[in-house]
């Protein structure tokens, strides 16, 4: 088993000390940074959304490998020039309302392995708190979850208000979650919709770079 191959695998065991302490000790040992994170930690939380696509991982089993991923995400960032490691930012929440965290959870994982700082602003996030976000953190992305069919509307009243203060031209909307549709992504006016967490994650490792140049030219206008 290669070096790499460990953190890969105890990121899938869910082993968070574990990762920390082979991140650790492959720092020390001279290896790369950059390689730790790309060959280790975004390589196995890659295999794992695979995984997940096709049910050969449960739910739980994905947040457990979540949180040993951002244990060597937390261990390997100091050794790594922000420049390198983010290519974006990105706000996402769960829309008002709402409780349920397991699906943001998921494509915060994913995204923070596409080169996407994440500023995770939690469930049951108020309309008021997504715009005072967008106004503190300045982000390219605008990621917002919702699990019932009843806190839908929230989406677009988010949108609408987004637009009310001047700030849609700044921003790159995804919408996602169970009772959410490409159709009513469209009817909202966002940018983009995904079905889960892997075409999302296969979005923006391809297309990132495009997408932010969307924006600059939105920004443009």
């Amino acid at each position: 088993m290669d070096v790499y191959e460990r953190v890969r695998q105890n990121i899938l065991e869910g082993e968070a000390e574990e990762v920390s302490k082979i991140v650790k000790e492959l720092v020390n040992l001279k290896y790369p940074p950059e390689k730790i994170l790309q060959e280790g930690l975004i390589k196995g939380i890659e295999i794992l959304a695979d995984k997940f696509k096709t049910e050969m991982v449960l739910i739980p089993e994905a947040l457990v490998a979540t949180r040993a991923l951002n244990a060597g995400l937390k261990t390997i960032s100091p050794y790594i020039k922000k420049d390198n490691m983010y290519k974006a930012r990105a706000v996402i929440g769960t829309v008002e309302g709402d409780i349920h965290d397991i699906g943001k959870n998921l494509v915060k994982m994913v995204v923070s392995t596409v080169g996407v700082e994440v500023i995770d602003l939690g469930i049951d996030v108020s309309i008021e708190k997504f715009i005072d976000a967008i106004k503190k953190y300045k982000p390219q992305l605008v990621m917002i979850s919702a699990l019932l069919t009843t806190t839908l509307k929230q989406m677009k009243l988010i949108i609408e208000e987004i637009e009310n203060k001047n700030l849609r031209d700044d921003v790159i909307i995804f919408v996602g979650g169970a009772p959410v549709t490409r159709a009513y992504a469209m009817e909202i006016k966002a940018d983009y919709y995904t079905k889960d967490v892997v075409e999302l994650r296969d979005l923006l490792d391809e297309n990132l770079d495009k997408i932010l140049k969307q924006k600059s030219t939105k920004k443009s206008r």
